[in-house]
């Protein structure tokens, strides 16, 4: 029988990414003493966040400004609750979490995260742009705010922060610690149990064993669960499919380690905390396979400019306003129903040079490493960015041709490339070159990219300048084959505005807590159906901050 070791705390916390590392720097500086497990090694520190791209979502900011956009709490309302389409008995605690959220995006989320030391790129970018009316889903505005240092960089104050409690004797890490059961007494939850797994020198994001070595228990006034979603588990994801995006891909890239496995869920509702919407999440159909994976499936996505045409795995182009960064779901529910996995970018070497960023720490060094020189050579110098001609030379998802009829050959030697129609392909990007050579046009993806370079963010790193792709001086022209790519599940942990889980009756499990994207980020799922975009890593921070708090003055 293998060993049990046991610790006590005023307060545990399940999982140690964003969610978890700010839920514990808070309840650490409120004077508690802090136990924070995870199944993981210590290189795993900070979770999914380290490997993001650090986006968030601030409202009316002085970045915003500067760039000339106006923005408002209540047109951020208007678009968050158009996105959202809270329509359940289950999105009471969702819409009030909504509403919180954006008055701290409005409010003291950029000067908490300045006094930390968080920088912010100062072109605001705009994702989800919608193309639906004022009330549909979409940003109508740019609010992506990029962090200086991307996700490692908003890590870094709360993981300095825990360490120091360290150090201090307030916070203790235990890494390779499995939890498999929440604990109970007299109608509370008193902390956890589980496995500890075999020490791992498994690099970030390597997938690690499972051998279990020993037991522990930890005893603590408040458990806070943030361990995450459901995204590096294909099984799961597909077992919560919804039938309103069609039917789940036979074949996925993976965006997340593979220990984003959505283990806390069956262990936290079998300590009887409600789960909700299970169904709404966020994959992107953006995805590409990356030629040098850490975790196994490993996808990168395209964060894609607005210029390259998009069409289906048969050459038809997508329709109105399905253009690239412009609906993440309504693109995946259309495609779902096309019964192909996949679909295509079409584009020039003058576009991707402009327009194209891949999602990631690791593929975006020069923002990652605050690299100013290197930031301007990518950003605004000749050439694709380093990252993205790796992709391109090496990309199993890139076909790089001089002339139409040989890209169309590339594309069809690749897996899938048979259900491609040679002339459909040449009918669609014919059609959209003719309506670029004149000043007036029907084509709205066109009408939009002249309307997107009125914003000087965009006209400077982000929009090409409209024209035809098949122009030999805008060459060579580039395929792109797209895969769906799992990230996010937007359902979890119904919890109230104190980040307490509640139970089947709506009441608070005395002693449970929940945050970060086990939580739906907060309430069981405060983005509703869909995301604006830098909203998730800002939910974490939110939803973390508020649980670390409320834990530490109920303990």
């Amino acid at each position: 029988m293998p060993a049990l070791t046991s610790h006590t705390a005023d307060v545990l916390v399940i999982g140690w990414g964003l969610a978890g590392l700010v839920a514990a720097s808070e309840a650490a500086s409120a004077g508690k003493r802090v136990v924070i497990v995870d199944q993981e090694p210590r290189s795993n520190l900070g979770g999914q966040a380290w490997w993001s791209f650090g986006g968030l979502f601030f409202v009316d900011s002085p970045e915003q400004r500067r760039m000339g956009i106006k923005d408002s709490i209540e047109l951020a309302r208007q678009d968050w609750f158009g996105n959202a389409g809270f329509d359940r008995e289950e999105d009471l605690w969702p819409q009030r979490w909504a509403e919180a959220y954006l008055q701290f995006a409005h409010g003291e989320k950029r000067a908490w995260l300045r006094e930390k030391g968080v920088g912010f790129f100062p072109v605001v970018g705009w994702a989800e742009r919608g193309g639906y009316t004022a009330t549909g889903p979409g940003n109508s505005v740019p609010r992506f705010h990029i962090t200086w240092g991307t996700g490692p960089g908003l890590v870094a104050p709360f993981q300095a922060s825990v360490e120091t409690g360290e150090v201090q004797g307030r916070v203790t890490v235990l890494p390779r610690h499995r939890v498999t059961r929440l604990t109970e007494a007299g109608g509370s939850v008193t902390g956890a149990e589980g496995d500890i797994l075999a020490p791992s020198g498994a690099a970030r994001g390597v997938a690690s064993s499972r051998e279990v070595v020993g037991s522990f228990a930890i005893t603590a006034g408040a458990t806070i669960v943030a361990s995450g979603g459901i995204g590096g588990n294909h099984d799961l994801v597909r077992r919560w499919w919804p039938e309103r995006l069609g039917t789940p891909p036979s074949a996925m890239v993976t965006g997340v380690p593979a220990y984003v496995d959505g283990s806390m869920q069956s262990v936290s509702e079998a300590a009887g905390a409600r789960l909700i919407n299970g169904d709404r999440m966020w994959h992107y159909v953006e995805g590409i396979q990356n030629w040098d994976p850490v975790w196994p499936g490993h996808g990168i996505r395209i964060l894609p400019g607005p210029s390259s045409v998009w069409l289906d795995a048969t050459g038809t182009r997508l329709p109105v306003p399905l253009f690239p960064g412009f609906d993440t779901l309504g693109t995946l529910a259309h495609l779902r129903a096309t019964g192909y996995d996949h679909s295509w970018f079409v584009l020039s070497q003058q576009i991707i040079e402009k327009e194209f960023t891949l999602s990631g720490s690791e593929q975006n060094p020069d923002l990652t490493g605050k690299d100013v020189r290197l930031l301007a050579k990518s950003r605004l110098g000749k050439g694709a960015a380093g990252p993205v001609q790796a992709f391109m030379d090496k990309g199993a998802d890139f076909v790089v041709r001089e002339s139409l009829d040989d890209l169309i050959a590339g594309m069809q030697a690749l897996p899938g490339g048979e259900a491609l129609d040679p002339e459909r392909v040449r009918f669609e990007v014919e059609a959209r070159d003719r309506e670029v050579d004149n000043d007036f046009t029907k084509d709205a993806q066109i009408a939009m990219l002249r309307s997107a370079r009125a914003y000087r963010g965009d006209r400077l790193i982000r929009t090409a300048t409209p024209h035809r792709i098949l122009d030999p001086k805008a060459g060579p022209l580039i395929a792109v084959k797209l895969h769906v790519l799992t990230r996010k599940s937007l359902g979890g942990i119904e919890t109230d505005l104190s980040g307490r889980a509640l139970g089947t009756s709506g009441e608070p499990i005395p002693g449970l807590y929940a945050a970060g994207e086990a939580s739906g980020f907060g309430g069981g799922g405060v983005h509703g159906y869909r995301a604006l975009e830098g909203t998730f890593v800002g939910g974490c921070l939110f939803s973390g901050r508020i649980a670390g708090r409320a834990a530490a003055a109920a303990v």
